[in-house]
């Protein structure tokens, strides 16, 4: 409530400054103010529709929608106040002589039309800037009826003050009113840096530095005065990440320099322009130590992952070397691509392929019983007789044999072989077909080799992958965030400093031009005394 309600009568008040000084001009001028009206009337109703639209639009997104808005909400409103805190410390003192000054201007053509237009846009202005700044603000907000209630009263005080301040039954200093103020949409404004961190990383725009720091809840327990006032009006968490703290800090620290520096200390053109060029070079070597310190994420995982057979033993290693599986003992299958997968939740790319096998090759079309026999491991299979189907028995092989890998991030992730061999046998007494599955250790005919055996990586293997995946992700985020952005934000901020550093320098006169005026001066003044 206290955040919202500071945020009401400092937004409202400016407003109502320009439109009372823009009144008193007309009215003093003789002009009515029946035009000037509807001007502010409008801009009050394009302010609600903006609030209302943006709080219906994000009410209708999904969760993640949802938050990302919050996100780029939160950055908006943030980038609104710090403006209007900074334009405030250097305009405050002087802002009603500017507005007259603009007032007189567009009376002396002769037509009110411009100050009614400057009414309609500086409530606009402001109507617009207390919309995203208080959506945001109820966002963060643990209770939104109190924060809409202040609200209310903030913009209703900011009516009287400025209607008072119009008739002149009250006096304000702007200039410390501005100020006083300043310092606590500041921290309001820090809460919000804060908050919009919080959800960009619950939105999975940002993913580093969400390491918890401290655990305030001795300090602001759950359902206390000094939780509200810590987390609910000025934004602070009970679980404050890395990030957060850091965004905190670097919003709060610059922003008290500029807003609160002692104006007798203050550093002159000269200096400023010096002490620009300064911070400048600073941040471009760190955005060039952060780039080059931070190291990139590398995925730790074994070259060769263990597998097992159908019956959980363990059956060797299997390795991936470019487009080959190689299985130790010396057994290798060259893989074809096959798309992409889905695998205990993983995304992968998916191979597969076909092991050599000579077992069809030479495979008899006749078994004699004592063959069959064998083949099912020396016991006589289910449904043959002896003595009433004694063989020789037609036979027709059937084998498949497939290979399948999946891989994720050119490591293989996973991996098994499907085997199944079996013989068909008609004919030699029997009355019907039988169908005889042929094991890996099976004693073939002359001729042929035992069908491979099926095997898979060991689950324990995968699950240790995925563990690593993770922690992979975690990283990747970290270097990416560490690494690039905040590198790339550093150049951005050293490239506009050193803009700004050299407009300024523009407009100081070099040392020449200041001695040849001070010379000049100096002639005049003699002159004048002569």
């Amino acid at each position: 409530m206290l955040a919202t309600f500071v945020i009401g009568l400092r937004e409202g008040l400016e407003a109502a400054l320009i439109v009372g000084i823009i009144a008193a001009f007309l009215k003093k001028n003789g002009h009515r103010l029946t035009t000037m009206w509807i001007g502010v009337g409008a801009g009050i109703a394009i302010s609600i529709a903006v609030g209302i639209t943006l709080k219906v639009v994000e009410s209708a997104l999904p969760q993640r929608q949802q938050e990302m808005m919050e996100t780029v909400i939160g950055a908006v409103a943030v980038v609104f106040v710090t403006g209007m805190i900074i334009w405030m410390s250097k305009h405050s003192r002087g802002l009603k002589r500017e507005i007259e000054a603009a007032a007189q201007s567009a009376l002396g053509e002769g037509t009110s039309r411009a100050m009614v237009i400057m009414a309609f846009l500086a409530v606009l202005k402001e109507g617009f800037e207390s919309a995203v700044f208080m959506l945001a603000t109820f966002q963060a907000s643990t209770n939104t009826g109190s924060a809409i209630a202040g609200a209310v009263l903030g913009i209703g005080g900011s009516v009287l003050l400025g209607i008072g301040i119009y008739r002149g039954g009250v006096s304000l200093n702007l200039g410390k009113f501005f100020k006083g103020t300043s310092a606590f949409l500041i921290l309001i404004a820090a809460g919000l840096v804060v908050s919009a961190l919080r959800t960009a990383h619950e939105a999975g725009w940002l993913n580093a530095g969400q390491a918890r720091t401290v655990d305030l809840h001795w300090l602001a327990p759950v359902g206390s005065i000094r939780s509200a006032v810590f987390t609910g009006v000025l934004g602070i968490p009970a679980d404050p990440r890395v990030v957060e703290v850091l965004g905190w800090l670097l919003y709060v620290i610059p922003m008290a320099l500029v807003s609160f520096w002692p104006v007798a200390h203050r550093p002159g053109a000269i200096q400023s322009i010096r002490l620009k060029l300064g911070v400048a070079a600073a941040c471009a070597i760190g955005a060039v130590v952060t780039f080059v310190a931070v190291p990139s994420a590398t995925l730790d995982v074994p070259s060769a992952a263990p597998v097992v057979d159908a019956g959980g033993a363990t059956a060797g290693t299997v390795r991936l070397d470019g487009a080959t599986l190689q299985r130790s003992g010396g057994e290798q299958t060259h893989l074809t691509r096959a798309g992409r997968a889905t695998v205990t939740g993983v995304r992968t790319n998916h191979f597969t392929g076909s092991p050599a096998s000579e077992s069809g090759a030479k495979a008899p079309s006749s078994l004699t019983l004592a063959q069959v026999t064998a083949l099912n491991g020396g016991r006589v299979p289910v449904g043959v007789d002896p003595a009433v189907n004694p063989g020789p028995y037609r036979a027709a092989w059937h084998q498949s044999d497939k290979l399948d890998v999946w891989t994720s991030h050119g490591r293989l992730y996973d991996a098994s072989r499907a085997v199944r061999s079996s013989v068909t046998l008609t004919g030699g007494g029997l009355n019907t077909q039988r169908t005889l599955t042929i094991a890996p250790d099976a004693t073939m005919p002359a001729g042929m080799t035992a069908p491979g055996a099926s095997w898979s990586v060991k689950p324990s293997y995968t699950d240790d992958f995925s563990s690593a995946l993770n922690h992979f992700a975690g990283e990747r985020d970290s270097a990416t965030f560490w690494g690039r952005v905040v590198p790339l934000g550093l150049l951005l901020a050293a490239i506009t400093l050193l803009v700004v550093a050299l407009r300024a320098r523009r407009r100081v006169p070099s040392t020449r031009e200041r001695v040849s005026a001070t010379t000049r001066d100096t002639s005049s003044r003699s002159s004048a005394h002569a």
